[in-house]
């Protein structure tokens, strides 16, 4: 569990609207099934005192960390005002903030990650489904039906794909140790190096599943940055180049970025490639069996 266990206490930003009262529902069915903490405490401005599934409401979230204790914050805040939610989350000392919220502008993300790191403060997303450690804690909005507990990682910029990924796994009878939905936008906070160095040092993964698209380098950088056996899948073999596909960050450009050339310099670096998402399984089983 690399990023949080059934103790970490977690604070919602947006906890009154539609999406964040929905999902402290969910986290917090999650949590007592495991006798764990969940979310501690919600944040709205102007909403103190209000409650949302029994968890009280606060204006800022230095004002719920003078009464609740936690860790991490899970950002539902309308694209708009996303960015300061992950900045007034970092300012107020947590370690951990998930930012959930699309659509925010590349520049207000570059700016919010900027501070954030400054304050040694570690942001998964935006635009992203979260995390989700079976047995220990879920920060996000994944389906916790699909998850059994394991030894595999999983890292994916998709979302859905994340979910198909964790069902085949599940099927197959292979668990997962924790799941890390990265985002797809072009700017974000937690990449695929990031999360894998934090796999490195947690004794309970034993090999990781790397999910990527088209766009950018970043499964490449990841994918030579580790000594885990992994496996790999990238989706977006038939898309065109210059058209974005589904995420804003998932697009080939100037003829780089493009599937087929990321699954041939995966397979240089002898990182092993799924072309359907069925295959999976079994090529994390072949990992186990030579002991890569």
């Amino acid at each position: 569990m690399i990023y949080g266990d059934k103790k970490t206490g977690i604070i919602v930003t947006g906890a009154t609207g539609k999406q964040g009262e929905y999902h402290i529902g969910l986290m917090n069915e999650y949590a007592r099934q495991l006798g764990g903490r969940g979310v501690v405490a919600g944040v709205t401005p102007k909403k103190r005192g209000q409650t949302v599934h029994g968890i009280p409401v606060y204006n800022t979230v230095k004002e719920a960390l003078k009464e609740q204790d936690a860790a991490a914050a899970v950002v539902f805040v309308p694209h708009g005002a996303a960015a300061d939610s992950i900045m007034e989350a970092a300012d107020a000392g947590l370690g951990l903030v998930v930012a959930i919220s699309e659509y925010i502008p590349v520049h207000d993300t570059m700016k919010a990650l900027a501070y954030a790191k400054m304050q040694g403060c570690a942001v998964i997303g935006p635009n992203c489904p979260g995390l989700l450690s079976p047995g220990g804690v879920k920060m996000g909005i994944m389906p916790a039906a699909l998850f059994s507990r394991g030894n595999v990682g999983v890292i994916s910029r998709s979302g859905t794909l994340t979910y198909e990924v964790v069902d085949e796994l599940t099927r197959a009878g292979i668990g997962q140790s924790t799941v890390v939905g990265i985002g797809g936008d072009p700017v974000i906070g937690q990449t695929f190096v990031d999360v894998l160095e934090r796999f490195e040092k947690d004794s309970q993964t034993k090999a990781v599943v790397l999910i990527g698209e088209v766009g950018g380098n970043l499964e490449e950088e990841g994918a030579t940055s580790t000594t885990l056996p992994i496996v790999s899948y990238i989706a977006g073999v038939s898309a065109p180049p210059d058209k974005r596909m589904g995420h804003a960050g998932a697009i080939v450009e100037g003829g780089e970025g493009d599937a087929k050339s990321k699954i041939a310099r995966l397979k240089k670096h002898g990182v092993p490639v799924a072309s359907r998402v069925s295959e999976i399984p079994e090529m994390v089983r072949d990992l186990f069996r030579c002991g890569c």
